[in-house]
């Protein structure tokens, strides 16, 4: 099986080839910069491997939520090779390769649950909670909402503990509040966990067509348009 995965969401780049059971990737911190570095990376980590885009079974991409520029930048990439190469993509959540990343660098955690957190800006999170038992799927829904009611929901409900916490979200001062046993904040989103998230995903055929590809931004449409014209005050 050969997966390409990209990922632009939030301040880092990163590109990944999951080929025959080994994975080799490409990150950089890149703020601003996603767009020059992106597909040079795609380019070195083909070559390397020895591949051409025609010999990949699938691509992957992390289908947000998160930044929108970011997200725009990858999914237009990932289409674009897609078509180039007819082959299909496969999404990926964001915040499940977010937690998916910080379970690898933490093996202390062991099976707990994981919630994963990316600032959204306007004093709101995109967040969701994850297990190594459905690494894809958040145990609440994922959403994007202020620090007090993430609270109020990680406090009331029923889940299992302890609870670790992983992504730059959780910086805001009200998280002192959230039952959360310890916080990686430091955590970012890895083109490597996207593949191996794509994976399986594959497997279940939820892989589309590179048309159909749509990314996942959770804030509506209004709310984007106000914070534009915010910007441009």
């Amino acid at each position: 099986m050969k997966i390409l995965a990209l990922d632009t969401t939030s301040g880092a780049c990163s590109v990944a080839l999951h080929c025959d059971g080994q994975t080799r990737e490409e990150f950089v911190q890149a703020e601003r910069d996603h767009t020059r570095r992106l597909l040079p990376m795609v380019d070195r980590v083909l070559v390397d491997a020895g591949l051409t885009l025609g010999q990949l079974d699938a691509l992957a991409v992390s289908r947000g939520p998160g930044s929108f520029t970011g997200l725009r930048i990858a999914i237009s990439c990932t289409q674009g090779l897609a078509f180039a190469a007819d082959k299909p993509v496969v999404p990926v959540s964001s915040l499940a390769a977010l937690a998916m990343g910080a379970r690898r660098n933490h093996p202390e955690w062991g099976q707990a649950p994981v919630a994963s957190a990316l600032d959204a800006r306007m004093q709101q999170v995109y967040w969701g909670v994850y297990t190594v038992q459905a690494p894809h799927d958040s145990l609440l829904p994922e959403a994007v909402q202020n620090p007090e009611k993430v609270v109020q929901q990680l406090n009331r409900a029923d889940l299992p503990r302890p609870l670790y916490a992983a992504g730059p979200g959780w910086h805001y001062a009200e998280f002192a509040e959230a039952p959360l046993t310890e916080i990686d904040s430091r955590a970012q989103i890895h083109a490597r966990d996207i593949a191996e998230l794509a994976l399986s995903l594959w497997r279940k055929g939820a892989a589309v067509a590179a048309e159909e590809l749509e990314p996942l931004y959770l804030r509506n449409e209004v709310s984007w348009q106000k914070r534009q014209k915010i910007r441009s005050q």
